[in-house]
């Protein structure tokens, strides 16, 4: 908005020529959305407990958790709305502004219906399993036909690329491409939503994982140094940048608040977004397989889930009692119940995280 405003008045007011600048509008997103977030904060948390928006917590898990039992919750609500607002001022529209923002609200949105079925029942269960798969798969269909009747879209869309490797491995049939690339979405947005469960851990690991990708888009949306770099370019793709960093400063804002003792938590409306945005994201950068790796602390906290679940089943058919791997699961209340505090395993979290990412960085040259 802000660049089709004042752009055009760059020869009176020279300083308005920095808007044709990815990287000062990257910056500008950035400190955006985290002043919107942070001065949003204090009102929305207020709200939520006059209203009585207030998290459930699990009767199954750890003890020290069940203090937490009124915390409001819903806290995704005002990073969304600190995000897009960013997005809106600094970003030059085009056909991938549009989607990403679009794949913010639709997985916000399924989220927002988990979290107040949550709060109207006084559970933690909200929607079932089944009904919040389906919805993010409907969601992540129709960001992906989206995406596929593109009219700018690249030659390289149906392309397969693996880390570390500057060619593409294959290019997908269409309808096994939807497939995975629906699959990779849905996965994602519940492993962010697992992950959260800790004062910050979320919210901390999603700021790091984000990173890398904001780097990447950048990269891909610049033609020379995509060429330098070995990697494809993408007309438009620079402006996901900017989408990127206002996302970090919504998070922020928002962890801010969600520090240990956490004043809100995210909720589904905010983890959901999360995943779902950036697994999106890494769909039209061809930059999905880099998801394990950025994104590798959500990986082990999901394996740990389904480890935990398929291990319980096996023996307990087999044995007639069921049988765990860990002391609980997701892997971050196993460390809990060994003993670490919750400030210890979200900080080791976070420094894992930031090595994942650095790992993913290296992509940029090895090639």
């Amino acid at each position: 908005m802000l660049y089709a405003l004042l752009y055009g008045l760059r020869s009176k007011f020279i300083l308005f020529n920095l808007l044709k600048y990815i990287s000062f509008r990257s910056l500008a997103a950035f400190f955006t959305a985290f002043l919107i977030g942070v001065v949003l904060a204090p009102y929305i948390i207020k709200k939520f407990k006059t209203t009585g928006i207030k998290q459930s917590i699990r009767i199954d898990g750890p003890e020290n958790h069940h203090i937490k039992a009124g915390t409001p919750t819903m806290g995704g609500v005002f990073i969304i709305i600190a995000s897009l607002s960013s997005i809106l001022l600094w970003t030059i529209y085009n056909y991938y502004v549009f989607t990403i923002s679009l794949s913010i609200l639709l997985f916000g949105a399924i989220g927002f219906i988990d979290d107040y079925l949550k709060i109207k029942f006084s559970n933690s269960k909200g929607i079932s399993e089944n009904l919040k798969l389906f919805l993010q798969a409907v969601a992540s269909l129709l960001l992906i036909f989206l995406l596929s009747i593109n009219p700018g879209k690249p030659d390289v869309f149906w392309n397969f690329y693996l880390p570390f490797i500057n060619k593409p491995i294959f290019v997908w049939p269409p309808a096994l491409a939807y497939l995975f690339y629906v699959f990779t979405i849905v996965a994602f947005s519940n492993a962010t939503n697992l992950s959260d469960g800790l004062d910050g851990l979320a919210s901390g690991m999603g700021i790091i994982m984000y990173l890398p990708f904001g780097i990447i888009a950048y990269v891909m949306g610049h033609i020379d140094v995509a060429k330098y770099l070995l990697f494809p370019f993408i007309n438009g793709s620079g402006e996901i940048a900017v989408i990127i960093t206002a996302m970090i400063g919504g998070f922020t804002a928002f962890l801010w608040y969600n520090i240990h003792p956490a004043e809100v938590f995210m909720g589904d409306t905010g983890s959901l977004s999360m995943g779902g945005t950036i697994a999106f994201i890494s769909i039209i950068i061809k930059s999905e397989m880099l998801l394990l790796i950025a994104g590798g602390m959500f990986v082990i906290e999901t394996l740990s889930v389904v480890l935990q679940r398929g291990y319980f089943k096996y023996t307990k058919k087999r044995y007639g009692e069921g049988r765990r791997i860990f002391l609980m699961s997701p892997i971050h209340h196993h460390f809990e119940k060994k003993g670490w505090k919750e400030t210890q395993v979200v900080i080791r979290f976070w420094i894992l995280s930031a090595l994942f990412a650095v790992i993913a960085l290296s992509t940029l040259k090895v090639r």
